[in-house]
């Protein structure tokens, strides 16, 4: 199946691949991973479903039909891919055969990391260490003529928090965005799929909270309005968007 014979049925949900939770703080007051990617992708007209990850490799566990997937959101985790756990593993098997049939994809930081080993790439520690706090992003020229990424400016603040990275794009993949301390912020492959190593979902308290809980490093958290509009790029990329 090709990415032009994807078809999903009209009553097709947009489903949040969970694959980790946020900070025990940050919940009571902010909600989890799947609330914080829900409030990003803004109004829909689609059902939107949670997939809970590290069930992926239990007996029991089903994916839905193709034919009621519009689109996927993969959230980000405290786990690193490296670790290849069985549910990563098999949560890898169908994000690739995901890509090969053109649902449109989209994995945020560890997601985007998941993406680039299920896919060929190379995933590992970022020899620079910790990045953490609202940095700046810089698109590539390929970026302008992207369908999520067109309307973006050169260079943006986005929330970033990670170690591991994807070190080497997977084969044919199109470089969307990098900056000083991260050759690989965001990625494409094929026309459906993409990767972002930053946080699209964070708000400034969802950053502030894991500054002040790494305590690791100086940093600042700050609004992304930029950043943040990908989600709702997406959603409308998916035909799942109602504004």
């Amino acid at each position: 199946m090709t990415t032009a014979d994807f078809s999903p049925e009209r009553t097709a949900a947009l489903w949040i691949l969970k694959t980790g939770s946020t900070l025990p703080e940050l919940v009571p007051a902010q909600g989890d991973f799947e609330d914080w990617v829900r409030t990003g992708l803004g109004p829909l007209e689609c059902p939107l479903r949670v997939l809970q990850a590290d069930q992926a490799a239990a007996p029991q566990f089903h994916w839905p039909h193709w034919s009621q997937v519009a689109g996927i959101v993969i959230t980000g985790s405290h786990a690193m891919v490296t670790d290849e756990l069985p549910w990563m593993q098999a949560c890898a098997a169908w994000l690739r055969a995901a890509v090969d049939r053109g649902v449109p994809v989209l994995g945020i930081c560890f997601g985007h990391q998941l993406l680039g080993h299920a896919l060929g790439g190379v995933v590992g520690p970022n020899p620079r260490g910790l990045e953490l706090g609202t940095v700046t992003v810089e698109a590539t020229p390929a970026a302008a003529a992207d369908p999520l990424w067109h309307a973006l400016p050169p260079a943006f603040a986005a929330n970033a928090v990670h170690y591991q990275s994807v070190l080497q794009p997977p084969p044919g993949a199109v470089l969307l965005a990098r900056n000083a301390h991260e050759g690989v912020h965001a990625f494409r492959m094929g026309a459906a799929c993409w990767g972002v190593q930053f946080h699209p979902e964070f708000n400034a308290q969802a950053m502030q909270g894991y500054i002040a809980h790494l305590k690791s490093a100086p940093a600042q958290a700050g609004p992304t309005p930029d950043a943040a509009s990908l989600l709702a790029r997406f959603a409308v990329y998916a035909g799942c968007s109602a504004s």
